[in-house]
């Protein structure tokens, strides 16, 4: 983590990947898929997500300088990563979160496993000491994990929206 001047990962580890959880998701068969979306956008709440995907494709990221959206397609032993807000927040800005969805499917059914790693949620999140040791100034505030887990959880999928939570 050498652009964050983070040197000792052992000191940060339990903040950077202090929790872990697994979702199963199952996406049936949608016979107008044009009608529905099978997770609307959103950017996750973790430090990292790791979305294993079946064979049949439907992940899709937003390029930011477009706002168009990309097809992720699924690539036999390969693994997708994606940064999560939490990560965006205590990197203050340089790594950022990425918004994605997944779309509904006409003709399969799609399974996605995705193994979130996040801080803990008594752990409090802003950005890392380091990162601001040079006298880069904050763009976020300390924020209590599960505060920011449950402000994401309280409302609908909206893009990017949930980071705003944390904006100083």
């Amino acid at each position: 983590m050498q652009r964050l001047n983070v040197e000792d990962m052992d000191s940060n580890e339990s903040l950077l990947m202090g929790s872990k959880r697994i979702n199963l998701n199952y996406y049936p068969v949608c016979p107008n898929p044009e009608l529905t979306v099978g997770v609307g956008r959103h950017s996750d709440v973790s430090t990292l997500t790791f979305p294993l995907q079946d064979n049949i494709g439907g992940l899709f990221v937003r390029k930011m300088e477009t706002d168009a959206w990309i097809h992720v397609p699924p690539v036999t032993g390969s693994i997708v990563i994606n940064v999560g807000d939490a990560l965006q927040i205590m990197s203050n800005g340089r790594y950022k979160s990425v918004e994605h969805r997944v779309a509904a499917n006409g003709s399969n059914n799609r399974v996605s496993v995705p193994i979130f790693v996040n801080p803990r949620p008594d752990d409090i999140i802003g950005p890392l000491p380091e990162v601001l040791k040079n006298g880069e100034e904050a763009k976020y505030k300390q924020v209590l994990y599960s505060d920011y887990v449950k402000h994401f959880f309280r409302k609908g999928h909206d893009g990017k929206e949930t980071i705003d939570f944390a904006k100083i």
